[in-house]
């Protein structure tokens, strides 16, 4: 339950002012939209070259002490955005937080799976996505409002939240933990890189990123598509918070039911909803219409993916390396995220924003067809 709700307080704590760090930079700071969507894929950059070793250092040295340097670090590194005032500040602080963010993502993955029965892992992540979204909605919707009034609030907040993790960790986390060993690899670095050179792993990882891409498109570039066509602040909280509460009612009682099925089964029905609510941001007419039944129809894709793609890559890990394994799904997700906004950006500029809405559908639905053919391959690792 600790790691639970060391979850809740981080997700609350980041996304009420991540999710408005685009319009922040775009529309107060100055910055162009493409600079904006580089600095955010240097970032998940970061995050995703980082995240592997500590993943994997994790593995050796143990889950708390990392877990909290990160939440510390990030206390500092995330209200420091005010101190941004053009393209090479906004680089420096992205690295800084990419960095942080390399830590915190795959070793509480990896603690929360020690922690978790095997057959209850989907569940478990399930109900730890849960408690994300309900932070998620609590924090987003507020933030909206404080946002069109003053970001320095929101960064205040974000602080004193990632301190509270911070203490948590350090005044819950006491005693022994579990910790699955194995004999370690000859180098550290061999032990990092180990995932990659798993063909099944490799193959899912090429194909799955889809999901952490729509995420990204959710993410970073609904808020900035839908100021440009002539939203405000406070309806894109009221929206992106719907998809919140819709994802945490669902998603427990799915993962529940589709748990015994494994966790690959459904994915390629998965990325199919996923392609049609991005599909649907780009033919809709009317952009309050477009952002509202996008987002809905993408929660039903999410309450799948959500805990069934970090259940899998739970599954295909060996023995005493799921530290590695998290970390290198998170350097594919990070990535994958930080690149939505930076190519969406591109094609939006090139061409319009339904065009970059098509673009990612278009691509979603192929790994649809391919995560569905291939189910089957992944599932002897089980």
């Amino acid at each position: 339950m600790v790691v639970v709700a060391a979850s809740f307080i981080a997700v609350a704590a980041r996304m009420s002012l991540v999710q408005f760090l685009g319009i922040y930079f775009v529309h107060r700071a100055g910055i162009d939209v493409t600079t904006v969507g580089l600095a955010f894929l240097c970032e998940n950059i970061a995050r995703g070259l980082a995240a592997p070793f500590f993943g994997t250092l994790s593995d050796r040295l143990g889950r708390r002490p990392l877990l909290i340097a990160s939440s510390l670090v990030t206390a500092v590194v995330l209200p420091a955005f005010l101190l941004v005032t053009g393209p090479a500040t906004l680089l420096a602080w992205s690295l800084l937080l990419g960095t942080a963010g390399a830590i915190n993502i795959p070793v509480s993955s990896a603690l929360l799976l020690d922690l978790a029965p095997p057959e209850r892992r989907q569940s478990v992540l399930a109900l730890n996505y849960t408690v994300m979204s309900v932070a998620y909605t609590l924090g987003v919707i507020p933030a909206g409002y404080i946002a069109e009034r003053g970001y320095g609030i929101l960064a205040a907040a974000s602080a004193a939240g990632y301190a509270l993790v911070a203490a948590l960790y350090l005044a819950a986390l006491r005693g022994p933990l579990p910790l699955e060993r194995a004999a370690p690899a000859p180098s550290l670095l061999r032990d990092t890189l180990a995932a990659f050179g798993d063909r099944r792993f490799a193959l899912f990882a090429a194909i799955a990123f889809v999901f952490p891409l729509s995420m990204g498109m959710l993410v970073t570039v609904t808020p900035l598509y839908a100021t440009a066509r002539g939203l405000g602040e406070s309806y894109i909280g009221l929206v992106l918070g719907a998809n919140s509460i819709l994802v945490a009612a669902l998603a427990l009682p799915v993962a529940t039911r589709i748990e015994a099925q494994g966790p690959f089964r459904l994915l390629g029905a998965a990325a199919a909803i996923i392609a049609a609510a991005l599909g649907c941001f780009a033919l809709i007419p009317g952009a309050a219409a477009a952002l509202l039944i996008g987002t809905v129809v993408y929660s039903f894709g999410e309450v799948v993916f959500s805990s069934a793609v970090p259940a899998g890559v739970a599954r295909l890990a060996p023995a005493g390396r799921r530290g590695a394994y998290q970390g290198a799904w998170t350097l594919v997700a990070s990535l994958s995220l930080g690149s939505a906004l930076a190519l969406s950006g591109a094609i939006s500029k090139a061409a319009d924003w339904p065009s970059a809405w098509l673009a990612c559908a278009v691509l979603t639905a192929a790994a649809a067809v391919a995560l569905h053919s291939l189910r089957q391959r992944f599932a002897p690792a089980a």
